[in-house]
């Protein structure tokens, strides 16, 4: 009793002390990210600390999940290399006596990572994508401040309107310059309107001219016009509106959807459920000290075990959405599969089994 409070103590520091690094860590990457994408006209610079927010709600799943990891190999390493679990077992204690101590500390933690990856998830992307739209809507003439250059949010114009525009829809005295497929323009009007048609936003330029040159050729045109019409960005693609209205859906809606984009999405989330409980076991199968390598050999390898896990869980993620393998297939074959792995290097540790012992077991039971 006084073994398992003392582990369960020594884990909530360790485990404090990671998530507090990773959440720093992670808040400064998607910070910048996301100071690029207001940089580029996708996101309000207002909404920056808000979007951040959510991003960081959405990915604290696979955040805690690294940081229970990395505190279960932490604090094992260090016992065995102080050796406390030489005592452990001296005690006729094996190893696979502490899966109840270290999942009556990680049950907390893996109900929580439920919830974020199959509610908190889906709600933060939802979030995410109502900014995002709702800026979207206001058009490349609204995002521009009067009196200034300033690019389109597809970075392949370049906008100027006069300070005295009549209205937020509208401009006067406008100047677009452009470098589209190989073509190079300037447009210029004495005012310009925008409007939605079937779902992209189309510019209305009113008497104005227009000087374009191809970068193939030393040809120029000019052109006057009492009306002239451009979009002024394209329309999301829609394989992007699938990805981003299936990360959006509530998990209910996908167990109720035979579509395979919205399965893929379904078997990520509970992915990420069912690896957090594999990863515990997995800590426990392979932390360990040698004397002849460093200190931080066991958390290097830790961090290597928990990529390529959900490198797998992204590449089975992508198979089910191209309908290469069904969910349930993929989820017994890639969490089932590391289950059995963590069980078996358990079981091969616990019972200390050598490799002429495996072998000379398996050569008896093809004999009989």
């Amino acid at each position: 009793m006084l073994f398992d409070s003392s582990i369960r103590k020594e884990l909530a520091r360790s485990f404090g002390a990671t998530l507090v690094v990773l959440v720093t860590v992670v808040m400064t990457m998607m910070l910048i990210r996301t100071l690029g994408q207001a940089s580029r006209g996708n996101v309000n610079p207002s909404d920056v600390m808000l979007i951040m927010g959510f991003t960081v709600l959405g990915q604290l799943s696979t955040i805690l999940s690294l940081s229970l990891f990395i505190a279960i190999v932490g604090t094992l390493s260090r016992m065995y290399r102080d050796s406390e679990m030489v005592i452990w077992f001296a005690s006729g204690r094996g190893l696979a006596s502490l899966v109840g101590p270290l999942l009556r500390f990680a049950w907390p933690v893996l109900l929580t990572i439920a919830v974020l990856a199959l509610g908190v998830w889906p709600w933060a992307n939802e979030q995410i994508q109502t900014l995002k739209t709702q800026f979207e809507q206001r058009s490349d003439v609204d995002r521009i401040a009067p009196g200034e250059f300033q690019e389109s949010a597809n970075g392949t114009r370049v906008f100027f309107i006069d300070k005295d525009s009549p209205d937020d829809k509208s401009a006067s005295n406008v100047f677009i310059a452009a470098n589209e497929h190989g073509r190079e323009s300037v447009t210029s009007a004495r005012s310009a309107k925008v409007e939605i048609i079937d779902g992209e936003r189309v510019a209305f330029l009113l008497q104005g001219s227009r000087m374009e040159t191809r970068t193939d050729s030393p040809t120029l045109r000019l052109s006057s016009f009492a009306e002239y019409s451009t979009r002024i960005e394209r329309s999301t693609t829609p394989s992007a509106i699938v990805e981003i209205m299936a990360k959006s859906l509530p998990t209910l809606a996908l167990l109720q959807s035979p579509e395979p984009s919205l399965r893929a999405e379904l078997g990520w989330r509970l992915g990420l459920a069912l690896g957090a409980f594999n990863l515990v076991l997995l800590a426990l199968a392979v932390a360990s000290v040698n004397p002849r390598a460093g200190r931080s050999s066991s958390l290097v390898f830790a961090l290597f075990a928990f990529i390529v896990y959900y490198n797998f869980m992204t590449l089975g993620q992508s198979w089910v959405g191209a309908e290469r393998i069904g969910l349930l297939p993929m989820q017994l074959l890639l969490h089932g599969g590391m289950f059995s792995l963590a069980l078996l290097t358990l079981a091969v540790r616990h019972n200390r089994w050598s490799p002429r012992q495996l072998l000379g077991a398996g050569r008896t039971g093809a004999t009989a």
